[in-house]
């Protein structure tokens, strides 16, 4: 079987169509909700669009086809990620609860389960949202961190055949939900008497006992709702505990794999618009010289070395993508490398892009400076690189018998 990079006939049309949804309907709604002051009025904003994105079907399109969904592989989810992301990554990070939040479902949920918490988004209406309530106000890197105070504080203590869920969690886009009462679905990270376990939260558990402490005003990603929230006994079934007590830290860490290796699209996607504008500004503008500034050789240094970077994190990220959502062995090293290459080197070239295009870039009005400050966020969000990524690398690379190879295939 010969490996080929060149998209099938389903895929470009797959691609035609995330394009086409994206120019129609995403583009204006960037620019309405970076016109908007209010961080969560503009959020608000997405909700129409997002309710024709899951008419359209492109909602089940996050959802593994074993489980009732579209996706067939990573690579349709990546090339569907990109088109979206081009246009406005903030809609895209708010509609892909489910890559997270679900994860730890497929992966030991019960046939139950799995069909309670993964039917709402199999839906053609509606816009329904999932949340993984991991982080905490007071930072999350250590979050398995075991003593009074240390790690994770949210808690869970049953009480009959209930868990009471005490506890902050922030960050995580759409906590809230649309109206302050929660998501559709909240996979909450906490502490047990077993140790850090995941607990599934529905919207009806959620409601008047969860509280908006701030909704943050982002410098990038403008139209993600991003909140800091207060859980007040959450009454949640015993039965939506996934998997075993004490289980959590590690399925929690298997959950940020699909969105680890997705900041990589973000940033392929992010890299992408900003050349297309720098590329055009060199081949018009001259700056008072006698020719556009693309004849200069040190301009087209730059634009070269930014289109090689560009294609290589788009084929990891595809790669790594396509890894995790196979269950390939290779997936977590992968996932890794596309979240931390791929993020920095989004900030990299998108840097070195406004330097070619120079102070023009820095007025707020000229289009590229918003892709650097949404860039910005992709080495911190989703496993920051330097609390998080780098020392999950460590650790694999610390691993009795591991192969260099292994990940590439070449073992």
């Amino acid at each position: 079987m010969t490996v080929s990079f060149l998209l099938t006939p389903e895929q470009e049309q797959l691609k035609a169509a995330a394009r086409g949804f994206a120019q129609e309907q995403l583009r204006d709604l960037a620019a309405a909700t970076r016109a908007e002051p209010d961080p969560r009025t503009r959020a608000l904003l997405q909700r129409p669009t997002f309710e024709k994105a899951v008419a359209a079907g492109f909602l089940k399109g996050l959802i593994p086809v074993p489980f009732g969904g579209a996706a067939t592989n990573g690579v349709d989810a990546a090339i569907f990620i990109e088109e979206w992301a081009a246009e406005n990554p903030d809609f895209v990070i708010s509609m892909a609860g489910p890559l997270i939040a679900l994860a730890p479902v497929y992966q030991v949920g019960t046939p139950e389960q799995i069909e309670r918490f993964v039917r709402p988004f199999l839906t053609d209406s509606g816009a329904p949202l999932a949340a993984m309530a991991f982080s905490e106000p007071e930072g999350s890197a250590n979050f398995d961190t075991e003593g009074p105070g240390q790690g994770i504080r949210t808690t869970a203590v049953l009480d009959g055949d209930a868990w009471v869920i005490n506890g902050r969690k922030a960050w995580a886009s759409h906590l809230c939900g649309w109206d302050g009462d929660g998501p559709d679905v909240m996979t909450v990270v906490c502490r047990t008497a077993g140790g850090i376990s995941l607990i599934v939260a529905e919207r009806e558990h959620l409601a008047g006992n969860i509280d908006v402490e701030e909704y943050y005003d982002l410098p990038g990603l403008k139209g993600c709702l991003t909140t800091r929230v207060r859980l007040t006994d959450v009454r949640v079934p015993r039965g939506n505990l996934l998997g075993a007590e004490g289980q959590g830290a590690d399925l929690t860490r298997d959950a940020f794999l699909p969105s680890g290796a997705s900041i990589g699209i973000f940033a392929t996607a992010a890299m992408r618009q900003a050349f297309d504008i720098a590329y055009r500004f060199a081949l018009t503008e001259r700056r008072g010289g006698p020719v556009p500034i693309i004849e200069y050789q040190a301009v087209s240094d730059i634009l070269a070395d930014a289109k090689g970077k560009i294609e290589a994190v788009r084929l990891l990220a595809w790669r790594a993508l396509d890894a995790v959502m196979s269950m390939h062995p290779s997936g977590p090293e992968l996932a890794m490398h596309a979240k931390v290459f791929g993020a920095e080197t989004g900030v990299e070239v998108i840097n070195e892009l406004i330097k070619l295009i120079g102070v023009t870039a820095y007025d707020e009005k000229f289009p590229i400076i918003r892709y650097l400050m949404d860039t910005l966020a992709y080495p911190i969000i989703e496993g920051s690189n330097v609390g998080v990524r780098r020392r999950q690398l460590q650790a694999l690379f610390r691993t009795p018998g591991y192969d260099p190879l292994s990940a590439s295939g070449m073992a």
